[in-house]
């Protein structure tokens, strides 16, 4: 598949506003909120480089990209804990949506041959999850939450980039 024109910037931009995302967490969030935030950014590296590059990494540098994962994947799911512990349930429901997401995105990479057989299963669970994250944008708004608002549009952008590289974009961007 071919890359649109736009696609390398909107991955800059998108990566630059995320870091920008990450230092207003540090500065105005809870605990759990900066963990979250930044096991999240270094999650979504991770992902670029696999889906983006995978084919030109090393096995040692695949190795090192999985432990780095496991690592950010555990900051992620002590945030989601921590978010249940704080009784912050909207913000619960929009960690375990995303650990459902990335789970889905796994599949996808790992066990490629496997999900082109059930396409349309997989399509519909991914967008049953992201409807899901996308439905609590107005909620955050609603509560004057904006930014948590904020945050979850840009992470939606973020994976929408993902899935891109996963769609096969990756080779031209």
């Amino acid at each position: 598949m071919t890359a649109p024109p736009w696609f390398p910037a909107f991955k800059i931009a998108i990566y630059s506003l995320l870091a920008a995302n990450l230092a207003l967490y540090v500065l105005l969030g809870r605990p759990s909120e900066i963990v979250d935030a930044a096991a999240w950014l270094v999650l979504l590296v991770l992902f670029e480089i696999e889906t983006a590059h995978g084919g030109r990494l090393t096995a040692r540098q695949r190795q090192i990209i999985h432990v780095l994962r496991l690592a950010a994947a555990a900051g992620v799911l002590a945030a989601a804990v921590g978010y249940l512990l704080e009784s912050e349930w909207l913000d619960a429901a929009n960690a375990w949506l995303w650990l459902a997401v990335v789970a889905l995105l796994e599949v996808e990479v790992r066990a490629a041959e496997a999900v082109e057989r059930r396409r349309e299963t997989f399509l519909i669970a991914a967008v049953a999850l992201y409807s899901a994250l996308l439905m609590l944008v107005p909620v955050w708004l609603w509560r004057g939450e904006w930014l948590d608002a904020w945050d979850a549009t840009l992470w939606l952008a973020a994976f929408f980039a993902i899935e891109l590289n996963v769609l096969g974009y990756a080779a031209q961007s």
